[in-house]
């Protein structure tokens, strides 16, 4: 137990590291991310001092139920497809310029636009894809506006962030936590809309009034709104996202598994995409594009961090974890111990290791348990950079368009708008659970 305790804990205070001092690792000519690498070496370690058997490694991998890390990421990859893909036809390109040019009263109201449209984009898709679509847009478009990128920047964070707790697709950890638990599509649904409202509205609150100041200024130019090169590509993207979406929610209902209505639609889509190419005689350079977006590190990563977990689990840490956390005010200790762990280990590894420690008496502790670690691995998020991999993407591209938000930045606004976020998510669990 000693040594696997000990590998767990050098591989944290490395991840940590390598978020913050050196994200990134040059060779030849190509940069490569080190979180993934760092995790890793830290499961190889692990099975080097004994701390779990390839045996039961390979059992873990391949079992039957929700926590099966080989279906999460198929399901996560496949819905990351569907999204990149009308990304990448400009689908949200277009609808980011058409809604926004469509923003009148100035910077105020264009907030609001910003806000609204981030929300509604990442309930139906991801954080990571909103993230990666708006951030460069709106880094682009304060510059030539010659207004200052900070307020849109952390709205955008923040509101990817907490309104994908509205569906179990919106976030990885989310996937993980509640297919743990056997948790449908609608039942998770019928659960985490009233904290993700309630975070939602507090949330742009707080951003109206950290905000007030500079969206004063007045916009010196106009949006023009971009056309659609090609409207059947975009078509058929939206309408395999939709039939994904319906699917899922009535998955339970038909018996099918969650990973396999979400891989079906992203291969049905490049099919169609391949036929479109085909018959246009065009270069499949959507399709290429869309394929090396894909978060692929995520597949290194995630098995890394479950075989971490699942040693601390066969060495019996995580029954300690879950005594200390004990069975009294579930909700809010394993939504704050949640929250603050995923600061620690970044939220996919927090979100695996919460997922094996309650072990309540009554089902319903059960899911305050599961359901307010969820809401921790997402407002965790915005905290600090460390807390998801959304955030180390968001400060890469920052720091690409050459816009000044330092980690203290980061800090000083997750810190004023993660804690009354977390607060108000907590209460609507509460209230419904």
């Amino acid at each position: 137990m000693i040594a696997t305790v000990i590998v767990s804990g050098i591989t944290v205070i490395g991840l940590i590291s390598s978020v913050l001092f050196f994200p990134k690792i040059r060779v030849a000519k190509r940069e490569f991310s080190t979180f993934w690498m760092v995790g890793l070496i830290g499961a190889l370690a692990i099975f080097i001092v004994g701390g779990i058997t390839l045996k039961a490694f390979w059992q873990g991998l391949t079992a039957s139920g929700g926590m099966n890390p080989l279906k999460i990421l198929i399901l996560f990859l496949s819905m990351t497809f569907l999204s990149v893909f009308l990304d990448e036809v400009g689908f949200f390109s277009y609808l980011a310029t058409h809604v926004t040019a469509h923003a009148r009263g100035g910077q105020k109201t264009l907030f609001f636009v910003v806000y609204g449209l981030v929300s509604v984009l990442t309930v139906f898709t991801s954080n990571d894809v909103v993230i990666l679509t708006f951030t460069p847009f709106l880094c682009y478009f304060a510059k030539n506006a010659n207004i200052s990128p900070v307020p849109y920047l952390v709205a955008e964070f923040c509101a990817a962030n907490t309104w994908s707790m509205m569906l179990i697709i919106g976030n990885p950890t989310n996937v993980y936590l509640a297919s743990a638990s056997g948790i449908t599509f609608l039942e998770y649904l019928k659960v985490m809309a009233l904290p993700t409202v309630f975070a939602g509205v507090v949330q742009i609150l707080v951003l109206l009034l950290l905000f007030r100041t500079q969206l004063k200024s007045p916009l010196s130019i106009e949006i023009v709104p971009k056309p659609l090169k090609e409207k059947l590509p975009v078509e058929a993207g939206i309408i395999h996202l939709a039939v994904c979406l319906v699917l899922l929610v009535f998955s339970s209902y038909m018996g099918l598994a969650m990973w396999l209505i979400c891989v079906v639609c992203a291969l049905s889509l490049l099919i169609c995409s391949l036929v479109f190419t085909a018959v246009h005689k065009q270069k499949f350079l959507v399709l290429t594009h869309t394929v090396k977006r894909l978060p692929w590190t995520l597949v290194p990563f995630v098995l890394s961090m479950f075989t971490l977990v699942l040693a601390l689990k066969t060495q019996g840490v995580t029954n300690k974890i879950s005594g200390w956390l004990g069975q009294e005010n579930v909700i809010l200790r394993y939504g704050v111990s949640s929250f603050l762990a995923c600061n620690l280990i970044n939220n996919i590894p927090m979100s695996v290791l919460f997922a094996t420690i309650p072990q309540m008496p009554t089902t319903l502790l059960t899911q305050q348990a599961i359901y307010a670690t969820i809401i921790g691995s997402n407002v965790g998020a915005f905290l600090t950079p460390v807390g998801a991999l959304a955030g180390i993407m968001f400060t890469e591209l920052v720091r690409q368009k050459q816009v000044k938000f330092t980690f203290k930045t980061f800090v000083f606004y997750g810190v004023a708008l993660a804690i009354p976020t977390l607060i108000a998510a907590l209460l609507g669990l509460a209230i419904l659970l």
